[in-house]
């Protein structure tokens, strides 16, 4: 199996390669690619060093997959240069996610989906894949009719630039802003790039990508994508509205029988879902479940994943990984 990792030099990146070394993916020959300024540098993998290439170079080598997390700009002009070549292409950037003619898929929901004809398959949004991971098997049960979103997102979303924003504030350095305003002791309530109708881009992810992953636009989602300055993990307070109604020790249940889950719900202990707990972690925690007492059929509860696995290099790799299991590449 010929796999090459596009971004391997980013952020994303590198927890792909950290992931595919974690789950022993059957890689015979790796070939790491990034942007020209970042060809001839040396990564290991496995104890072994390999040199990077750049994209033209990595088209040419046909690989079998290729996992894309090199921004969208990148995506649309070189995924479809490795799917003429023969390469299945798994893409971690918004480019291919809302096109009718792609998959949009978290494995453990609609893996099923897939064919040997997707050679671009994409990657949803970090913070839509900890979303849909709970709401599945509620909808499936209850019924959701409507849901409420906010999210306290960490700053390894935006990227490493971020990342270092944060560190020289906490630090006292004046450095480079990736923000319009400090993110420390702050909160930005503004997450990509706002759109005509007042939302972000961010948010209308979060409204678009899980009526295409569970393939039902019977239910709608509002979002408010907020940032916080925590260095990893996004959490979301997520409101559900359903047509049935639901009882709070089954809905546990469900979610604790969900492969990929957590219930970490003990009030008595303090236990409850923390980016800080989620570090480095594939499963998506799910706690402060309760009943909104305002309306009926509504509940409430508290998400938390680690944005760079879960939420980006882990799915990726699940998704090649199904890949290989039925044959499809």
């Amino acid at each position: 199996m010929k796999v090459a990792v596009v971004g391997a030099t980013g952020m994303v990146g590198e927890v792909m390669l950290k992931v595919l070394a974690e789950r022993n993916f059957p890689i015979t020959e790796l070939i790491p690619v990034a942007s020209e300024r970042s060809v001839g540098k040396t990564i290991t993998y496995k104890e072994n060093d390999y040199t990077v290439v750049g994209l033209e170079t990595a088209v040419s080598m046909k690989p079998d997959i290729a996992l894309f997390s090199a921004g969208g700009d990148t995506s649309l002009e070189w995924a479809p240069k490795f799917a003429e070549a023969g390469t299945t292409v798994v893409d971690n950037s918004s480019a291919w996610r809302m096109d009718p003619t792609k998959k949009l898929v978290v494995p453990e929901i609609n893996a099923n989906v897939l064919t040997k004809e997707d050679k671009i398959i994409a990657n949803p949004n970090c913070s839509t894949i900890q979303l849909v991971m709970a709401l599945n098997p509620l909808h499936k049960k209850y019924n959701m009719k409507r849901v409420v979103v906010s999210t306290y997102q960490s700053v390894s979303g935006t990227g490493v630039k971020a990342v270092r924003q944060l560190e020289n504030e906490i630090a006292g350095i004046e450095g480079e802003m990736a923000y319009p305003y400090p993110i420390g002791r702050n909160a930005l309530p503004h997450c990509d790039v706002f759109l005509e109708n007042g939302y972000t881009k961010e948010e209308m992810k979060l409204a678009r990508e899980p009526q295409k992953i569970m393939d039902d636009r019977s239910f709608s989602v509002s979002a408010t994508a907020v940032r916080i300055p925590t260095a990893g993990g996004h959490s979301e307070s997520v409101n559900v509205e359903f047509e049935n109604d639901f009882d709070l020790a089954e809905v546990r249940q469900l979610l604790s029988d969900t492969p990929g889950v957590v219930v970490q719900d003990d009030l008595a202990n303090n236990s409850y879902p923390m980016p800080i707990y989620a570090h480095d972690k594939d499963d998506v925690f799910v706690g402060r479940i309760r009943r909104d007492e305002s309306q009926p059929n509504t509940l409430n509860m508290w998400i938390v994943a680690d944005n760079l696995r879960k939420g980006a290099a882990t799915n990726t790799i699940q998704i090649a990984e199904y890949l290989v299991e039925n044959n499809l590449v």
